[in-house]
C-alpha cells in the first residue's frame, strides 16, 4: 500500500516539475540588481560588451544566429512621468520609433504593427511589435516592453530576422513578457 502511495506522490512530483520546466526551458535569468531589472534570455546566448551610449546598459546574442539580440536601454524621464503620462501605448510605441529605436541612421522601411499594455506586479508595460524591412530586401522583426520606474524609461528589446521569426515567436513573446523592473 505505501508503495504505491509513494510511487503515485513521486509520479504527481515528477509530473508538476516537468511542467514547471516546460514554459521557460532552455531560458536562464538575467538579474541587474543595480539596474533594477531582470529577464530570461535563450540558452547558447552570449553577453556582448558594449560602448555604453545611448543608454544601452546590456546586449545579449546568439552565438549562431549573431544577428539576434536582446537589449535593456535605460534613459531619464523627466518629472518622475509614469508610462501613462508618456502616452498610450501606439503613441509612445511610434515615438520610440521616431526618436532612437531601430538605428535611425540606417536607411529602412519600419512599420509599428502591434502596441499593447499590459499589467504586471502593479507595473505597467507596454508590448510593442515592429517589422523592419531594409532596401537590400533583408526584414527584421522587433518586440520591445517598455515601462516607467522612478524616473527612468526602460525599453527591453528583441530582434530577430523575419524568416525565423515564424520558428522563434512563441519563444520570444515569453522572454518579452519575462521583462521585469523591480
Amino acid at each position: 500500500m505505501w508503495k504505491v502511495f509513494f510511487a503515485l506522490v513521486l509520479l504527481l512530483v515528477s509530473s508538476i516539475v516537468t511542467g514547471c520546466v516546460g514554459s521557460t526551458g532552455g531560458l536562464q535569468s538575467y538579474v541587474n540588481a543595480k539596474g533594477g531589472y531582470q529577464f530570461l534570455y535563450p540558452n547558447g546566448w552570449t553577453r556582448v560588451e558594449v560602448k555604453k551610449s545611448a543608454g544601452v546598459d546590456v546586449v545579449f546574442h546568439d552565438i549562431i544566429e549573431t544577428t539576434e539580440n536582446v537589449s535593456v536601454i535605460i534613459n531619464p524621464v523627466t518629472d518622475n512621468k509614469t508610462l501613462a503620462d508618456l502616452g498610450t501605448p501606439t503613441e509612445v510605441g511610434y515615438r520610440l520609433l521616431k526618436n532612437h529605436s531601430l538605428n535611425p541612421a540606417l536607411d529602412k522601411e519600419v512599420d509599428l504593427i502591434r502596441a499593447e499594455s499590459r499589467q504586471q506586479n502593479g507595473q505597467e508595460y507596454y508590448l510593442l511589435e515592429y517589422q523592419v524591412k531594409f532596401p537590400d530586401d533583408r526584414e527584421r522583426h522587433n518586440l520591445a516592453s517598455v515601462t516607467a520606474r522612478n524616473g527612468k524609461l526602460y525599453s527591453f528589446n528583441l530582434s530577430t530576422s523575419q524568416k525565423r521569426w515564424a520558428k522563434v515567436h512563441e519563444l520570444f513573446e515569453t522572454i518579452v513578457d519575462s521583462f521585469s523592473v523591480t
